[in-house]
């Protein structure tokens, strides 16, 4: 068989105020790079799209550092190796790869994982099987430990991360209480088996979830912010854990909210509950929680009490309008792109 010659690839144009624009791409066509010694030469199967790319188009202090411009926008991906110079790995193998938006890359042997097509769809390893599920074990039990009997509350809870959170809540005897904005997405919390599920949309939002949570929340799982998170706050109970996993409401803010400095509430709300509020990333929980995410999820999936939903888009061209209406809560499930069969 012989070796494509050319990598297609989106790269960073610019760094987007508010609302990333077409312009803050750029697609590009370069020859494919020859592997060297440890290295695989690989296709893109499925590229993830996932809200912390908006950070890293910007170049504002953060965790991560920024994807420089005119570089290949950073993402997960699940490849074939096409070219090995790694006995480890052989043409056909699938691997979990950080290749970026692009058809073609170069890998170190020793930073890609193999994958077994037999053992799940391969492109769960960027869904529940992989980081998104991961971010939800890991957060949820973690730093918010949840109780049986508890109240758990997650925003953007058909999302990945947020869908996981509220049934691993359930398998651990909490109450889980899913946000989310429309009512197909409302309807499907109630088809994964949440207690109570809310149409952030709604006039009456605030008032919904006092009524859902008549005992107070004890975990919140925050993936949104504004004006959930307002609404969430006077409902925390003594002692309630936040873990704090994402903002995505603010991801395209150019100025400060409107409205007066509440800070100082926040902190006194803190302090007067007795509240935990911890941010985190996924990466710091890899070394001695993974192993056991991977078991846990595996049979939970197997056993029907974990279910997923997968949002994907054809071609990678279409990987920035995708992107972009991920901000706006427009995918419904794992977003995900898939570049080639």
């Amino acid at each position: 068989m012989s070796l494509p010659v050319e990598n297609t690839r989106i790269v960073l144009a610019s760094r987007p105020v508010g609302e990333p624009q077409s312009s803050d791409f750029r697609v590009e066509t370069v020859p494919v790079p020859v592997p060297g010694d440890g290295e695989l030469l690989l296709e893109t199967l499925y590229l993830s799209l996932d809200p912390y790319m908006r950070g890293r188009m910007s170049d504002a202090e953060s965790y991560a550092d920024p994807v420089p411009l005119d570089a290949v926008m950073v993402g997960g991906t699940v490849c074939r190796v096409v070219d090995s110079r790694s006995p480890g790995f052989a043409a056909g193998d699938v691997v979990l790869s950080f290749s970026g938006w692009q058809t073609h890359s170069l890998a170190d042997a020793r930073h890609v994982r193999k994958l077994d097509p037999a053992a799940a769809p391969v492109q769960t390893a960027l869904g529940v099987l992989g980081m998104p599920g991961f971010t939800a074990y890991a957060g949820l039990l973690q730093i918010g430990k949840p109780k049986a009997g508890e109240t758990v509350v997650v925003a953007a809870a058909t999302g990945p991360v947020g869908s996981a959170v509220g049934q691993i809540a359930k398998i651990k005897g909490a109450r889980a209480v899913g946000i989310a904005g429309g009512p197909d997405k409302v309807a499907y919390l109630r088809e994964l088996g949440f207690d109570e599920a809310i149409d952030h949309r709604a006039a009456d939002f605030a008032e919904q979830l006092t009524a859902a949570c008549p005992s107070g929340v004890d975990v919140y799982f925050e993936n949104v912010g504004g004006k959930v998170w307002d609404a969430v706050l006077p409902l925390l109970n003594t002692y309630a854990r936040v873990p704090v996993c994402g903002l995505v409401s603010q991801y395209n803010a150019t100025a400060a909210p409107e409205g007066p400095d509440r800070s100082s509430a926040l902190m006194g709300r803190i302090l007067t509950k007795s509240l935990t509020v911890r941010g985190f990333i996924q990466a710091e929980f890899v070394r001695d929680q993974y192993t056991h995410f991977i078991a846990d999820m595996s049979e939970w999936i197997r056993d029907g009490r974990v279910r997923y939903r997968e949002d994907i888009v054809d071609g990678l061209a279409n990987a920035p309008s995708a992107f972009v209406g991920l901000l706006a809560g427009k995918n419904f499930g794992k977003l995900l792109v898939k570049v080639a069969e």
